[in-house]
């Protein structure tokens, strides 16, 4: 046989093979025994499923993405069984309406969808944690890697008994093989795709709060972070009880759990009942009003509808669930921050999106469209729909395709056929317009379209989007300012100091409410030119005492006039990490004179868990040479151990970027450099990569880069090695 057409013929027959697993065989229950080796980065399972034969078939198989060993241990059938193409096949002349049980055991070393966080190191944290969606459950557990193939996954796990072992479902009981470990049984009651099994090992504590309808909510936190627990989770009894009440469909599984964790790749995985997120999430009460977990809680805990109780069939439809997790996201934050902020939201979202109008954009069907797509213009389709066919009906759509496709899989045609019947109004033109056409509407932004309000000319007109938004005359005419291509700088100042008035009367004189956001991006587009009257209008932003508003002068005003020098020095005392950081920097680059005053003002200040400022004022403290005089080796210290792996690779990245800044890379600096380069997180490992690359190519630390290779590990010497043949 021709070599192509075997080729040709091997590769159909494969993906036949996938086509038609869903269709012929429905995999129903699968008990998982777990055993982690974590030092070793080993995962030892025994899987035993339950399977109905819908059609004739002669073989099953179960995805295996990296496999050691693996046996059939029990089986209701007779089967021939091998390991090809990932996937291990069962060969059987299996009739349908049969009924069946087959057992895998499986030994792998997964190198993704399982982590194993500095477990060979003497410091870290200590972790196991799975990330399935778009790495492969089948990683560590034979499975499915079709979303269409749902399964209840009940899961028994084997490990130390001084950690917390935390997995979908409900703990039913933990029993002690022995004096050392402790094994956890988890029951679920509902099938769900394998992408959201998970697992999670780590010191934890937990406490329990109840939402309205009676779900319990377990909330992980580290022992040392207690005091920031309140507000690492504030509001989350009030998203959820907001997110059911709104949705209308009742929670769908049996609890709800959220584990932060070290280096994580995103910032959150909605998996079924078992939330896994970022610990950068974890704050204080004065991080919080800079960086929090409320937007991000809600959009996972939105994916236990959207994506978790009905699946999308295929990524074609990926915005099912990312363009609803992320509207309900923001009409959770609507509920608690109210109207403006999220409006302001949305505004923000148009401006991204529109910058995708030039030749950019994508389609929200398009199954390789970016997360700003699936996310942004999914959520901004939805609001559009949601005014389109009205309120009622709408929600009444949305619980009807929930209850409809319910621990199912749905396509967009199976929703807007829902939402069409439900209104009774066509919306073929809204799936063109607002799902498959690349650009955005050009009503979004054209004033000349009749159904717009016509308040203000070219983008401003997104607000006539937003619901009838009763301040949008008075935002418009900001942005009107902002935008319009001949503004001046008395407009602006003018402004500023008319609409910063209103900001601290809390907008008595208007009708229409002033928002922070508004004054926060005014004093953005302030002029750079030094005058009396711009001076005067930074006066008044000061005075506002305004927490953003004096963040956005922090972050703006990078050159300190001498007549606002005291107003400014008031930022270092604001309860925000970030206008500490930008402050402390701009003071310290233009008072010379008075450096010791400002890093004596911050020099027991950590801020966010990234330790940014702390850095900073490392560096900063270094290079004052009047300042840290004797304690300098101490600060360096402190500033070169931060680049280790047991550090955060948060703090790592930012402590890699002062000492490049400096200059001072020691030899252990460059090893860790080269680990980094290796990290599973790949915008971390990007970074490490680009600057490993650059030290490189620079002659001077050829030495250094010598030395550190000893104490590279075989793996890390391979990898160095690669890169400098590059």
């Amino acid at each position: 046989m021709n070599r192509i057409l075997f080729l040709a013929l091997f590769l159909l027959a494969n993906w036949t093979l996938v086509a038609q697993q869903t269709n012929n065989v429905d995999f129903k229950k699968a008990t998982v025994d777990v055993v982690l080796r974590p030092t070793l980065q080993e995962v030892g399972i025994d899987v035993l499923y339950e399977f109905e034969v819908l059609q004739d078939v002669d073989s099953i198989y179960f995805d295996m993405q990296t496999l050691d060993t693996y046996r059939v241990y029990q089986q209701s059938f007779t089967s021939q069984n091998s390991y090809h193409n990932k996937k291990i096949i069962l060969k059987n002349k299996f009739k349908k309406g049969e009924k069946h049980t087959v057992g895998l055991a499986a030994f792998t070393h997964p190198k993704k969808a399982m982590y194993f966080i500095d477990w060979n190191t003497e410091k870290g944290r200590k972790q196991v944690w799975t990330q399935g969606q778009g790495k492969y459950t089948s990683s560590w557990l034979p499975s499915f890697d079709d979303t269409n193939e749902k399964v209840e996954f009940d899961f028994s796990i084997t490990f130390d008994k001084d950690y917390e072992v935390i997995a979908n479902g409900k703990l039913l009981k933990k029993e002690s093989p022995n004096d050392s470990l402790t094994k956890w049984y988890f029951d679920m009651k509902q099938p769900m795709s394998s992408y959201l099994a998970a697992i999670a090992v780590g010191k934890y504590q937990k406490k329990i709060i109840t939402s309205k309808s009676g779900i319990p909510i377990e909330l992980y936190y580290y022992p040392e972070d207690e005091a920031n627990f309140e507000p690492t989770y504030r509001h989350t009894k009030r998203i959820f009880d907001f997110l059911e009440a709104e949705i209308g469909v009742a929670y769908p599984w049996q609890n709800y759990k959220q584990i932060p964790v070290k280096d994580f790749l995103y910032a959150g995985m909605e998996n079924t009942g078992t939330t896994i997120f970022s610990d950068t999430f974890v704050v204080d009460s004065i991080g919080f009003k800079d960086k929090n977990y409320v937007n991000v809680n809600a959009h996972e805990l939105a994916h236990q509808w959207f994506g978790n109780l009905v699946t999308a069939k295929s990524d074609e439809h990926h915005w099912l669930q990312e363009g609803f997790a992320t509207y309900y996201a923001l009409l959770a934050e609507k509920e608690i921050f109210g109207d403006d902020y999220f409006y302001w939201q949305l505004y923000k979202s148009a401006m991204q999106l529109q910058a995708l109008n030039d030749g950019k954009g994508e389609a929200v069907l398009n199954p390789k469209a970016s997360s700003l797509t699936f996310y942004q213009k999914g959520a901004w389709a939805l609001h559009v729909l949601r005014t389109k066919v009205g309120e009622k009906a709408f929600k009444k759509s949305v619980q009807r395709y929930l209850n409809t496709y319910k621990f199912s899989n749905a396509t967009t045609d199976d929703f807007i056929n829902i939402v069409e019947e439900e209104s009774g109004k066509r919306l073929r033109k809204f799936v063109k317009t607002w799902l498959v056409n690349p650009q955005l509407p050009e009503e979004f932004y054209d004033p000349s379209d009749s159904t717009l309000k016509k308040i203000a000319p070219t983008k401003e007109n997104i607000f006539n989007y937003l619901g009838g938004y009763k301040g949008a005359p008075s935002q418009v005419y900001v942005f009107r300012r902002l935008h319009q291509q001949k503004r001046t700088n008395k407009a602006i100042c003018e402004s500023i100091q008319m609409f910063t008035r209103n900001l601290k009367n809390k907008g008595e004189n208007l009708e229409a409410p002033i928002t922070e956001e508004l004054v926060v991006n005014l004093i953005k587009n302030l002029p750079r030119e030094n005058s009396t009257e711009r001076n005067n209008t930074y006066k008044e932003a000061f005075h506002t005492d305004n927490l953003k508003v004096r963040q956005a002068i922090a972050q703006t005003l990078t050159k300190i006039p001498v007549e606002l020098k005291s107003d400014y020095e008031t930022l270092l005392n604001d309860a925000s990490y970030v206008t500490k950081e930008a402050a402390l920097y701009n003071l310290w680059a233009n008072f010379p004179s008075e450096r010791k005053t400002y890093l004596d003002a911050t020099k027991d200040v950590t801020g966010f868990n990234d330790k940014s400022l702390r850095i900073l004022w490392l560096t900063l403290a270094m290079v004052t040479k009047e300042y840290s005089g004797k304690n300098t080796p101490y600060y360096f210290q402190e500033l070169s151990n931060y680049t280790q792996a047991y550090n955060h690779f948060e703090v790592r990245q930012n402590a890699f970027i002062y000492l490049n800044e400096l200059q001072s890379f020691t030899d252990q600096n460059l090893a860790d450099l080269v680990n980094g380069a290796m990290h599973h997180n790949w915008r971390f490992a990007k970074f490490c990569r680009d600057l490993l690359d650059s030290i490189l190519k620079n002659p001077s630390y050829k030495e250094n880069i010598q030395r550190a290779t000893a104490l590279l590990s075989e793996k890390e010497k391979d990898f160095l090695q690669q890169r400098m043949e590059k």
